[in-house]
């Protein structure tokens, strides 16, 4: 059973019989010390995202999922296609809804955990760090300025990192995909 502290990034609950998982939390004490947990989750089933305030008296059940390591095939008019890693016929569908930030991070053969629960695959886990090819990157000016600079490059996947100046098309950048910041340069 869970109280409601435990409640830290990346733990899966029951909440009203559906499969959570923490995606950010926050501390917030109030007056007469009355300490409560302001967080946002995300319903595994759904993929819908969620602020909830929690309150020193809630408990949870800890939701019994495991995991799979499934590769990603493609993506075409907002479903994405997974197989089983192992057996390449077994393929899992997903909606870009569901999947919510991670299909900007997805290109073909990436290797991610999906989330078993109920003998089910629900949602998947990327990797925290992922490779992508700089397709489109304005160059790099350098002007008057305190700190280093950084500009907006598009990656294969259409997403928009910020870079640093020194970054061109064609490059391959790590990007942190809990976070969406640039890493390093490989």
């Amino acid at each position: 059973m869970l109280n409601y502290f435990d409640l830290r990034k990346g733990v899966k609950f029951l909440l009203d019989d559906q499969p959570y998982e923490v995606l950010d939390f926050q501390q917030i004490i109030k007056a007469q010390d009355a300490t409560v947990i302001r967080t946002k989750v995300k319903n595994l089933l759904t993929g819908k995202v969620l602020e909830k305030t929690f309150h020193k008296g809630d408990k949870f059940e800890e939701t019994e999922s495991d995991k799979t390591t499934l590769k990603f095939l493609y993506g075409s008019r907002g479903k994405f296609v997974f197989c089983d890693e192992t057996n390449s016929s077994k393929r899992i569908e997903f909606t870009a809804d569901k999947l919510g930030d991670a299909v900007k991070y997805l290109v073909p053969d990436t290797i991610v955990d999906g989330v078993v629960y109920d003998e089910q695959v629900i949602n998947i886990t990327l990797p925290i760090k992922i490779r992508l090819k700089v397709m489109e990157a304005a160059p790099g000016v350098k002007g008057n300025r305190a700190q280093s600079g950084t500009k907006t490059a598009v990656v294969e996947t259409g997403a928009e990192i910020q870079v640093p100046l020194f970054v061109v098309a064609g490059d391959t950048i790590e990007v942190n995909t809990e976070t969406g910041e640039y890493t390093t340069r490989v």
